[in-house]
């Protein structure tokens, strides 16, 4: 199979199983989708599949599925083209800063800004980091959290890390952390937890021995937390966390806006 081949099937795929599998469930919140026809051009394409991984529900998938699925990505990844440490400059001593997409980043971990219930963001297509990193993983990493979270019990608590396999991302792990959701005026406790963040993250990475981490700017966004204060809590967390350690894990500083790169240079010494 090319790519088109494989990318049609897997919309078949898909759009079979939304109207075999839980049909009242996607016929209620997804109508449009179980019986969109294929669109003609690539793009139009990619769009529909993006959408229908992240809509679908966690549950088992076909092998042959999952290994054209795995086919699929692992060659989209390639074409998007994979960035590694060599490709950036070292700012400070094992830190790092660098913009663009965090789903190319070939870390030892990438950390994903992750809602409580930790299995991904549904919204078709939407641009959250949550989304973008379980589009390119694929569906195996959404049933990975939710078996994750079904042993565990409850929801994941604000401030705390899950470690998972990064599946079809050019990194080995993904971080899995939920940031504070300012409410309001900006509180210490709002502070804490995203320091808290930071640092679960940087402790999960040592204790399974990951060389490399790579930060999204957590809880900005649709969390609400303002950027400034954010960039700062993240630098001053990271560097007390190697002081206080010792850790010689090297942690990269991921951006995608222009303002935060702004910000992250000035505080790197780079502005």
């Amino acid at each position: 199979m090319n790519q088109s081949e494989r990318r049609i099937y897997l919309i078949k795929h898909l759009q079979d199983k939304m109207r075999s599998g839980y049909p009242e469930y996607y016929s209620r919140y997804y109508p449009q989708y179980t019986t969109m026809n294929i669109p003609s051009d690539t793009d139009g394409q990619k769009l529909l599949l993006r959408a229908l991984m992240n809509v679908r529900l966690p549950g088992s998938a076909d092998a042959e599925f999952v290994r054209i699925q795995d086919e699929y990505l692992h060659e989209e990844n390639s074409r998007r083209g994979v960035v590694t440490l060599a490709d950036m400059t070292e700012v400070q001593p094992d830190l790092y800063m660098w913009k663009g997409d965090i789903t190319r980043l070939k870390a030892g971990a990438i950390v994903n800004a992750a809602n409580s219930q930790m299995t991904g963001c549904y919204r078709p297509c939407h641009n959250c980091i949550d989304n973008c990193i379980h589009t390119f993983a694929g569906i195996e990493l959404r049933n990975y959290c939710d078996d994750m979270m079904h042993k565990q019990g409850y929801e994941e608590p604000t401030g705390r890390a899950k470690l998972t396999p990064a599946f079809n991302l050019p990194c080995d792990y993904v971080i899995h952390t939920v940031g504070p959701v300012v409410q309001g005026v900006l509180t210490a406790e709002d502070e804490r937890l995203l320091a808290s963040c930071y640092e679960s993250c940087l402790s999960v990475a040592d204790e399974n021995n990951v060389g490399s981490i790579a930060f999204c700017c957590i809880s900005t966004g649709v969390f609400m937390f303002p950027n400034d204060r954010a960039a700062e809590i993240a630098v001053q967390t990271v560097k007390e966390y190697k002081e206080k350690t010792g850790s010689g894990i090297r942690v990269i500083f991921n951006v995608f806006k222009e303002e935060d790169e702004q910000l992250y240079r000035k505080l790197l010494g780079q502005g």
